[in-house]
């Protein structure tokens, strides 16, 4: 592992550094298939951070997700003490996850799942926990943990009531950290040859933090470790205030608590950084977009933390961030724009031209023209038609001015045009070309200069129109 951070552009092609290895043997289950996911060096979201930022890629584990690790691990332990016997029944509280890997679990091994989830929870998430054939039961949110009705009380109650029924209780079964202890934290230190200089990760149970943590700063004490909480969560006040304090509701799923779980190891932490929504939902869009890695949005708020430790780190550092699960479970949420919009969270330096023009509502062609040699009678009945106030004039497919709804009608009360006058004698200057790639700040700040529209350029022709009222139609619909 060479810790070095490079500055290839997206033009620039990613040489391949290492002879790919062979196909892995094959195996008895799926399950056997946990673990062992691979790292990547995070070459354009840390592109203007000193440290090398690398990123553990849990999503290549057989559920999606680092909660297969411990699935695996607190089946077996439950097995071996005598807690799960064959045709009994797995129960658990999960934001989905943890469910998802217990579930594979349980298709695998024959047996019953039930899981409790609050309703918060993306739809892709209880399908896919039903398409492995456990039960799902659907609670409120917004319930403090202790109420009879919260998913945690819940899934205790059907633990206790159901005969041959195991609660995992994930947030308090120490198989959770000696998961991470065993494999995610060797598998770290081995991927970075032991060079590796913070480690961060999202705050939930604390399984993963802590049990790699423990194991990460075994090898070297001078690691630190940094945890990453949504802003409503109780966990960053607590640790450094000691202190509970009320929580709040937020929208990033499967990190933060409003309760202390007994598998979070505080002593572990030496930092905790608190991320809101906002950051959390479109750095993980920019995962994507940016690194090709498909993510939920609780790995936007351990990425969000991470880059702030790589911005202060010396060059040569080495920090690695855990990414917890895919984003395929997060389509209808964190990676849908319409849902990104609707709840005040999208991110305007992000959104392209070619989102708008996508995202255009109203049944106006993308570019409404006329022809120089046109006449003011048509353009007027073109404005009148889709209801707009300017057009841009061409000239053989190119823009040679504009003309707009309140010059024309000027210059017909007047009398210094008519309806036959061709609209080539009263060109006005061409609207603003801006590219298809262009993010919104750039187009914001040429609406701002006394332009009412911008012409959207595609390979040098005019492809559409964007207003001022375009754009906001699509931030605030």
């Amino acid at each position: 592992m060479t810790p070095k951070n490079t500055t290839e552009t997206a033009s620039e092609p990613v040489r391949e550094t290492r002879t790919a290895p062979g196909p892995p043997p094959i195996v008895e289950t799926i399950l056997e298939t946990v673990g062992n996911t691979p790292m990547v060096r995070l070459r354009h979201v840390a592109a203007e951070c000193p440290a090398t930022v690398l990123a553990k890629v849990e999503s290549f584990n057989p559920g999606g997700s680092v909660k297969d690790r411990i699935a695996v691990a607190i089946v077996q332990e439950a097995e071996a003490k005598g807690l799960l016997k064959p045709g009994g029944t797995i129960v658990e509280a999960t934001s989905g996850n943890t469910g998802m890997g217990l579930a594979l679990v349980a298709s695998v091994k024959g047996y019953r799942a039930i899981f409790v989830m609050p309703d918060k929870v993306s739809k892709e998430k209880i399908n896919l926990l039903k398409s492995f054939g456990a039960e799902v039961v659907i609670t409120p949110t917004a319930l403090p943990p202790d109420s009879p009705e919260s998913y945690y009380e819940v899934a205790k109650r059907i633990g206790r009531e159901l005969p041959g029924a195991y609660l995992a209780n994930q947030y308090y079964n120490p198989t959770n950290p000696e998961a991470h202890f065993r494999t995610t934290g060797p598998e770290i230190w081995k991927q970075t040859e032991g060079k590796v200089d913070y480690f961060v990760a999202g705050l939930g149970t604390g399984g993963t933090i802590s049990g790699t943590a423990r194991y990460l700063k075994q090898q070297n004490p001078k690691i630190k470790v940094i945890g990453a909480d949504p802003i409503g969560s109780i966990l960053r006040d607590y640790f450094y205030t000691k202190k509970m304090v009320p929580a709040k509701t937020y929208k990033v799923e499967g990190i933060g608590e409003d309760f202390l779980p007994g598998t979070l190891d505080f002593s572990m932490i030496d930092e905790v950084i608190p991320v809101n929504d906002a950051q959390s939902l479109n750095l993980a869009r920019r995962l994507a977009r940016e690194e090709g890695i498909l993510a939920g949005g609780s790995s936007g708020t351990a990425l969000f933390a991470a880059l702030q430790v790589a911005r202060q780190a010396k060059p040569g550092q080495v920090v690695v961030v855990l990414i917890p699960d895919t984003g395929e479970r997060y389509l209808s949420k964190v990676h849908s724009d319409e849902w990104m919009r609707d709840n005040r969270l999208l991110d305007s330096s992000m959104i392209t031209v070619a989102d708008v023009m996508t995202g255009k509502r109203n049944h106006i062609p993308p570019l409404v023209s006329i022809n120089y040699d046109d006449t003011v009678d048509r353009a007027l009945s073109l404005i009148r038609e889709f209801n707009i106030s300017q057009l841009p004039v061409l000239k053989e497919g190119n823009v040679v001015g504009s003309v707009s709804e309140g010059v024309l009608l000027q210059k017909v009360l007047d009398g210094s045009a008519h309806g036959d006058t061709r609209v080539e004698y009263l060109l006005e200057k061409p609207l603003p070309l801006v590219p298809l790639d262009a993010h919104l700040p750039r187009v914001m700040k040429v609406l701002a200069a006394s332009n009412a529209a911008v012409a959207v350029d595609q390979h040098g022709k005019p492809a559409g129109i964007l207003t001022r009222f375009d754009l906001l139609e699509y931030i605030n619909p």
